[in-house]
């Protein structure tokens, strides 16, 4: 067992768009990113994924609406929904979602992501 100070850890996250594991809880996992600019448009097929944002706003693209979330604020983006995250400045998040998601779902490209590193 080890306190985990969100404002360090987010420290230790190089780069955008490149989760790492901040903890695991009975398969799932709890994932830190810093975001920045627009991701890619995916869905994932058999997994959920909670997105709250911890500092700054992202802004989560739809195919029929946009959501901004603000410092937090959280979103359950539901299985098999497609979505594209956007954050015009940087961005904060803790993610949420099972230990065998792949960030971009079935979408291959240079930010696909199959194993999350720890902090």
């Amino acid at each position: 067992m080890q306190k985990i100070r969100l404002a360090d850890a987010f420290e230790k996250v190089e780069g955008y768009w490149s989760p790492r594991l901040a903890a695991r809880v009975n398969g799932t996992d709890v994932r830190l990113a810093r975001l920045k600019g627009e991701f890619v448009w995916h869905a994932h097929a058999e997994e959920d994924e909670l997105f709250l944002v911890v500092e700054g706003t992202l802004l989560l693209r739809f195919r029929d609406r946009e959501v901004t979330l603000g410092p937090g604020e959280m979103l359950l983006v539901p299985r098999g929904v497609e979505h594209c995250p956007v954050a015009p400045q940087e961005c904060r998040v803790l993610l949420i979602e099972p230990a065998t998601t792949v960030n971009t779902g079935a979408v291959r490209e240079a930010r696909t992501q199959r194993d999350v590193p720890p902090l």
